[in-house]
C-alpha cells in the first residue's frame, strides 16, 4: 500500500506542481524573479543535458494565448492542484482511519495549496542562501523546524481538523527529520540521475528523473505518516498507563517483519523487471 500511495502522490504532485510553477513564473515575473527551472538547476547543481532537460520541461509555451484558453488553463490547473490535495488528504485519512471527505474538504485543500506555496518559497530561499555549503547540509538542517510546522499544519487542514495537534506533532517531527535527510541525499544523487536520464532519453529523461525524485519524497512522507501515527498511539497508551500483553507485542512484531519482507521482495521484483527492460531496449 505504501508504494502505491507514494506513486499516486508523486503523479498528482507532478501534474499539479509543474504547471503551477510555470504559471507563477509567468504571473509574478514582473514583480519578483520566479524561475523554477533556474532554482532546480542551482539547488542540485545540474549541468549539461540535465540542465537543458529541466529548462525545456519548465519552459512556458511560446506565442500568445486567447482569453478562453487562459480561463480553461486556470480551470484545469485548479482541478489538478485540488487532485494533489485530495491525494495527500487520502493519505492522512487512511493512516488515521478517518471517514473520507473527498471534495467536501476542497476549501481546506485550497488553503493547504496556499500554505504549500508559502512553504516552497521560504524553503527555496533557505536553499538559495545556504545551499552551496557542504552539499546543502546547513540548508537541510535549517529547514527541519519549518518542515515540521508545515506538516503539522497540513495534517490539521487536510483532515478538516479531525486530527488533534497532539497526534500530529510526531508526524511533523518524523517527517521533518526524514525529509531533511532525503533532501541532503538528493542533493548528492539527483545530479547524476538527471544527467544520466537526460543523456539517454532527452527531455523525457528529465520527466523520468523528476518522477523518481518525487516518488522518493512521497515515499518518505508515507513512512513519516505511518511512523507518526504509531508514535502518537504509543504515547497515548503511555499516558493512559495501558501496556499491551507480550502476546500482542509478538503478533505486531511478526506482522511488521512479514510486511517488511513482502515489500522488500516486491521492490526487488520491480528492480529486476526494470533492469530486464533496460537490457532488452
Amino acid at each position: 500500500m505504501g508504494f502505491d500511495r507514494s506513486m499516486a502522490l508523486a503523479s498528482s504532485a507532478f501534474t499539479a506542481l509543474i504547471p503551477l510553477a510555470i504559471l507563477l513564473g509567468a504571473v509574478l515575473g514582473d514583480l519578483v524573479h520566479v524561475d523554477a527551472a533556474e532554482r532546480i538547476i542551482r539547488r542540485y547543481d545540474l549541468s549539461g543535458a540535465g540542465a537543458d532537460a529541466v529548462n525545456l520541461l519548465f519552459a512556458p509555451a511560446q506565442g500568445g494565448s486567447s482569453p478562453s484558453t487562459g480561463v480553461f488553463g486556470v480551470l484545469f490547473l485548479t482541478i489538478s492542484v485540488l487532485s494533489f490535495a485530495r491525494a495527500a488528504q487520502r493519505l492522512l485519512e487512511q493512516t488515521w482511519e478517518l471517514r473520507p471527505l473527498s471534495v467536501r474538504n476542497s476549501r481546506n485543500g485550497l488553503w493547504w495549496i496556499l500554505t504549500l506555496a508559502g512553504y516552497t518559497l521560504v524553503s527555496g530561499w533557505i536553499s538559495a542562501v545556504l545551499g552551496g555549503r557542504v552539499a546543502g547540509l546547513p540548508a537541510a538542517l535549517c529547514q527541519i523546524p519549518l518542515t515540521a510546522v508545515f506538516l503539522t499544519v497540513s495534517g490539521r487542514l487536510l483532515s478538516a481538523r479531525r486530527i488533534t495537534w497532539r497526534a500530529l506533532i510526531p508526524f511533523g517531527a518524523a517527517g521533518a527529520l526524514l525529509l531533511s535527510a532525503y533532501s541532503w541525499g538528493a542533493a548528492l544523487y539527483l545530479p547524476r540521475l538527471f544527467n544520466s536520464y537526460a543523456d539517454r532519453y532527452g527531455v523525457v529523461g528529465g520527466v523520468f528523473a523528476m518522477l523518481s525524485a518525487l516518488f522518493s519524497a512521497m515515499f518518505v512522507l508515507v513512512v513519516s505518516a505511518a511512523l507518526g501515527r504509531e508514535t502518537a498511539d504509543e504515547l497515548d497508551r503511555i499516558r493512559q498507563h495501558r501496556q499491551p500483553s507480550e502476546h500482542e507485542v509478538r503478533q505486531e512484531w511478526a506482522a511488521m517483519v512479514e510486511q517488511t519482507r513482502s515489500r522488500w521482495r516486491r521492490a526487488r521484483a520491480d528492480v529486476s523487471r526494470h533492469r530486464r527492460r533496460r537490457s532488452t531496449s
